[in-house]
């Protein structure tokens, strides 16, 4: 599969040919949690939907630490590419490789024995607490997979290559799919079933992407390219890795704190909320992949010293997100209550009528969150990480402080929460707007 150079070119044709598998990709990773949560919710009940819901939120926060260190390894990896520095490239993948494993391994020893500890902090109803126990148990056993798939998609990525972690995710998608028919409803296995489905399928995109790179990623062929230890290299790798790892954790911990509030409003809330946060997910995951697209176009652009392209490529992108997220909003908000019902049982009346309001609320607002993504991935790629999680903190820091302040506190209930959300965005926003007029200029003209 052909490399894509984004340093040369119609700007807007790459950007767009570049994020198209990006976003299909995504789609299919997706569909892990979306047919746990479809079919856990019309065929086991609201029960074990609340539970997949909940402990949703827990995993994606600790794959986000997973995921935020490949995402700042591959920018590293996308600006070496850009300067055409095959040799630092090689070195850079070795140490990176080596580094997030051990992390991996140090994730995965701390949290089987705080299982226990993490549902209390939750705020876990007694009735769910080992239905989520089991499902996290089994789910934890899927994060080195995690790790091997996301490393070498970013790799692959960050060297122009987008169809192929597009091609395992689809192949281990369709698994995923075949085994939750058969373990919850064949054998009945309910959310444990879901939890073994969606490992197997983990195992199958992560070893099979880690072969196929190997076979086919021609600096990973490379033998004439000697690998040395380099302390220099490492430590660069390990701070640009932990600043967007922290940018990623920090959102996905906000997100986690959220989730801990909602499940103090009980069980139609928390599985109202479940089922709204997969659409919700599903809705801007477009936007969100295409500012990763845009985010390795800047790295690329900036290794290049393509100062030019850069600035050109943040209006198109600009205009390109606020399009498509003004688009997807008006479907949200009119259509919330019939895609509530796909993850919902019609009978569930309260439940779908609480997704619904959550969808209109925070769904109309979708153009925040597509400018927030674009200002995340643009400092991430001029090599400001540490921007992107200022702006993360200002977004995921607000949510918590209005819910946590009027939702328990003020008739608004849940609404606090959920009004919340788009306000965080809109700040964020406008911060990075200011952040940008700062100091984008000066990064551009010392590169």
């Amino acid at each position: 599969m052909k490399e894509i150079d984004l340093t040369k070119g119609t700007i807007f044709k790459k950007l767009i040919l570049f994020a198209l598998p990006m976003i299909l990709g995504n789609l299919l990773q997706q569909i892990y949690n979306i047919v746990d949560t479809l079919i856990v919710g019309r065929f086991v009940g609201n029960d074990a939907l609340a539970s997949v819901g909940s402990a949703y939120s827990l995993m994606i926060f600790l794959t986000s630490i997973i995921i935020g260190l490949c995402m700042g390894s591959g920018a590293y990896f996308s600006e070496d590419y850009g300067k055409k520095n095959f040799d630092d490239l090689k070195e850079d993948i070795w140490h990176s490789f080596w580094f997030i494993f051990a992390i991996t391994i140090l994730i995965i020893l701390i949290i089987y024995p705080l299982t226990d500890v993490l549902l209390i902090v939750l705020q876990t109803p007694e009735e769910l607490f080992e239905m989520m126990r089991i499902y996290l148990l089994i789910i934890f056993a899927g994060l080195p997979f995690v790790f091997l798939y996301n490393f070498f998609a970013y790799l692959q990525r960050s060297v122009g290559r987008t169809v192929s972690p597009l091609v395992f995710l689809a192949i281990s998608s369709l698994i995923n799919v075949g085994l939750d028919f058969a373990f919850v409803l064949g054998f009945n296995m309910g959310v444990s079933g879901a939890a073994i489905a969606t490992v197997i399928a983990q195992v199958i995109s992560g070893i099979g992407l880690m072969i196929y790179s190997f076979i086919n990623l021609s600096i990973l062929k490379e033998k004439t390219i000697k690998i040395k230890f380099n302390s220099s290299r490492l430590k660069q790798i390990i701070k640009n890795d932990f600043s967007t790892c922290i940018q990623q954790s920090v959102m996905n911990f906000g997100i986690l704190m959220i989730q801990g509030l909602v499940n103090s409003f009980g069980k139609v809330i928390m599985a109202a909320f479940a089922a709204a946060v997969k659409i919700d997910t599903l809705a801007y995951m477009p936007a969100q992949e295409f500012a990763n697209s845009y985010s390795l176009f800047v790295s690329q652009n900036f290794g290049a010293k393509e100062r030019d392209r850069i600035k050109e490529g943040t209006k198109k992108a600009m205009i390109t997100s606020v399009a498509f997220c003004f688009i997807i909003s008006i479907i949200i908000v009119f259509a919330a209550d019939n895609l509530m019902m796909l993850f919902v049982k019609s009978t569930e009346i309260e439940t779908i009528k609480e997704g619904a309001k959550y969808l209109r609320i925070e769904g109309s607002m979708y153009i925040g969150i597509g400018i927030l993504f674009l200002w995340y991935g643009y400092f991430r790629g001029i090599n400001k990480p540490l921007i992107s999680l200022i702006l993360t903190i200002v977004s995921l820091g607000l949510r918590v402080l209005l819910s946590y302040s009027f939702a328990k506190t003020t008739p608004l209930g849940v609404i606090a929460i959920w009004c919340s959300i788009p306000i965080g965005w809109i700040i964020a926003d406008i911060t990075g707007l200011v952040l940008y007029k700062k100091y984008s200029k000066k990064a551009l003209e010392n590169i």
